[in-house]
């Protein structure tokens, strides 16, 4: 996924994103454990995903934080 389209996203589509994609990984796990893996590289493709929405919600709310103090 593109940092673009994560940041077109709502927090809260976010949230709901890395929720799918927590439960694809659980998957995936268990699937690579049982050798059955079409694309071994997919779970790191996803953990990465994971990381780029999280770090989208972390720079969304340091803006608020810095524009709360700017206000007062």
């Amino acid at each position: 996924m593109d940092i673009a389209d994560i940041r077109e996203m709502t927090d809260g589509q976010i949230h709901e994103r890395i929720g799918e994609l927590r439960e694809e990984l659980f998957r995936l796990r268990i699937r690579a454990g049982m050798m059955q893996l079409e694309n071994p590289r997919l779970p790191r493709q996803i953990k990465q995903d994971i990381a780029r929405m999280k770090t989208v919600i972390r720079q969304r709310e340091l803006q608020t934080e810095t524009t709360a103090e700017v206000s007062q």
